[in-house]
């Protein structure tokens, strides 16, 4: 064989193997998007629950939770006690392992609100228009009820109306501790009540404020003690999980 017909064959042969190899490439990028896809839509998952009940205080909220427990507040709701002037609040958090892994095993068990949830009862009180949500990178679903038989729906019902319930007194101590201190002492009566009746749920998430009330001497000291009382019983709830 000549010297040409040797080179040719080997530059044929070369650009064989190129192209096996940017197959090969390909192939393996693939395989590996696949295997991240699935990940990266758990990563991406969120949960909401939202309610919206004029007449009430507050009257639209709306809770996000993600994948990493991460999760937003925002409500429209009246500003004090004795005020009607509304106020839009937002506020950021991160739930609990426990919560969160819950939170989401529910959606599941609930299809993630891909058909229909509520009962159907037209005679039943309204109690507000829900809403769940879900998304991911492969799935948006969403439904709305007032009251669902389903008990999947139910508990995830109770869980955010019961960690709203902390944000708001979190909203309104805010508040308080700015504006009228002597107002604390109430709410935070209300909320050590509640807290103790297993109708607060996240009280991390308020614990902020809490501190600030704790650590501020210009406080009466039963306030304070009050306050640490509270942060306490989160300690005690979230290592009885």
């Amino acid at each position: 064989m000549s010297k040409a017909a040797i080179q040719i064959s080997t530059e044929t042969n070369a650009r064989g193997w190129r192209k096996v190899r940017d197959v090969s490439t390909l192939v393996v990028a693939a395989i590996a998007l696949i295997c991240i896809l699935p990940a990266h839509a758990a990563d991406s998952a969120k949960v909401t629950f939202t309610l919206d009940f004029p007449g009430s205080d507050p009257e639209h909220y709306s809770i996000s939770v993600s994948a990493d427990g991460h999760a937003s507040y925002e409500c429209v709701a009246r500003i004090s006690a004795d005020s009607e002037d509304r106020d839009n609040y937002q506020s950021e958090f991160v739930f609990s392992d426990i919560a969160r892994a819950r939170i989401f095993d529910l959606a599941a068990q609930a299809h993630y609100f891909s058909g229909k949830i509520d009962s159907g009862n037209r005679k039943l009180a309204s109690t507000g228009n829900k809403k769940l949500s879900y998304t991911d990178g492969q799935r948006t679903s969403a439904a709305e009820y007032n009251f669902s038989h389903l008990v999947p729906v139910q508990q995830l019902t109770t869980i955010f109306q019961n960690t709203a319930t902390t944000l708001e007194f979190g909203r309104r101590l805010q508040y308080d501790h700015h504006y009228q201190k002597l107002a604390l002492d109430e709410e935070l009566k209300k909320m050590e009540d509640l807290a103790h009746r297993g109708e607060l749920a996240e009280i991390q998430a308020v614990k902020p404020i809490l501190l600030q009330i704790y650590q501020d001497n210009s406080v009466l000291n039963v306030v304070r003690a009050r306050a640490e009382r509270i942060m306490e019983m989160n300690k005690m709830t979230t290592a009885g999980q």
